[in-house]
Order: C-alpha cells, then sequence, then structure tokens
C-alpha cells in the first residue's frame, strides 16, 4: 500500500490523489488502506517521512559511504529497494504538505547526514552531497540518460565516487 501511495503521490497532486486509486493500485479496498493509515494526510505524511530511507542510505562507514550512497540510490532505480531521494522532488505539487515534506527531508535527510560528516561546512557539504545523488537519480528516473543508464552499477559508481568522496570527507569546501 506504501509503494502504491509512493507511485500516486509521486505522479499526482495531493487534491488529485484518491485512496481508491492507491487500494486499487495495491490490489486491496480502499477499507483496508484506511485501516492501516486512517486518512489520506496520515498516508502522505508516511510516504514523506525518510527516517528508515536514510538510515539505509546512509548505512556504511565513511570512507565507504560514497559508493554505498550511489549503490543504494542506483538499486532503487532498478526497483531493488525504496527510493529516499527522488520522492522529495514530487513534494512541489503537494502545496501545504508538500512543505512538510521538505523539512522532513532537511532533518531526516541532510541534517542526518551533517551530523556523520567530519570537519568544517559540513551542513553545506551534506546539502552538495544529496543535491549530487539527486542529480543521478533525476537521470535514471525522468531523463532516463542512455548512455549513463548503460553502465553497470559498479561503473556508475567509480564515476561518481570521486565527485562525493571528498563532499563527504570535508576535503571539497575547505577553502571556505
Amino acid at each position: 500500500m506504501l509503494a502504491a501511495a509512493r507511485r500516486a503521490f509521486a505522479r499526482h497532486a495531493y487534491a488529485d490523489t484518491t485512496i481508491a486509486a492507491i487500494a486499487d493500485d495495491a490490489g486491496v479496498s480502499p477499507a483496508l488502506v484506511m485501516k492501516y493509515y486512517g486518512t489520506k494526510e496520515n498516508l502522505f505524511t508516511q510516504v514523506f517521512t525518510f527516517d528508515a530511507d536514510a538510515t539505509a542510505l546512509f548505512d556504511a562507514p565513511l570512507d565507504r559511504l560514497a559508493r554505498h550512497m550511489v549503490l543504494h540510490l542506483l538499486a532503487t532505480q532498478r526497483g531493488q529497494t525504496r527510493d529516499p531521494i527522488l520522492r522529495i522532488a514530487f513534494s512541489r505539487h503537494h502545496l501545504e504538505l508538500g512543505g512538510q515534506a521538505r523539512a522532513n527531508f532537511r532533518t531526516q535527510v541532510i541534517d542526518a547526514l551533517a551530523a556523520r560528516l567530519p570537519g568544517p561546512g559540513a551542513p553545506l557539504r551534506a546539502e552538495m552531497a544529496i543535491g549530487v545523488l539527486l542529480g543521478l537519480g533525476a537521470l535514471y528516473a525522468t531523463v532516463q540518460a542512455d548512455q549513463l543508464t548503460q553502465l553497470d552499477p559498479e561503473e556508475v559508481a567509480d564515476l561518481y565516487v570521486p565527485l562525493l568522496q571528498p563532499l563527504l570527507r570535508g576535503e571539497a569546501t575547505a577553502g571556505r
């Protein structure tokens, strides 16, 4: 049900998303969705909560974190796991509730990453690192970049780790 809700809220504005459509996509009754989530707003809130996703995204030691993050994001794009990053790109469709989704993303993803980073400028470096991942995710999900999507995930990671690792270690903004 939650996966169906993620798809629905990614494609449609909150006002245009119905419990019936989510239930149909999930192969369950609308009553069952309501039993578990109570209201459409509660379901939306659950879709745009990132704690568990951030935990999985950042589940690696700092020296291997860049590779892990890239490979995890690529796995989401290939449907092997949940998408922890790109859901936020769709929050702009949701007017008032989108603000809460963006606030959740800031605290549960960006601030959580910043807390793990050593050295000065960690909040800025965390934003930049997540920006790199958002760009990669957008290339896969929306642009479907021909050259990039033909590469093996390990090859993509080899290309992206040199972009991310200096941000994570504090080497990229040392002069700031």
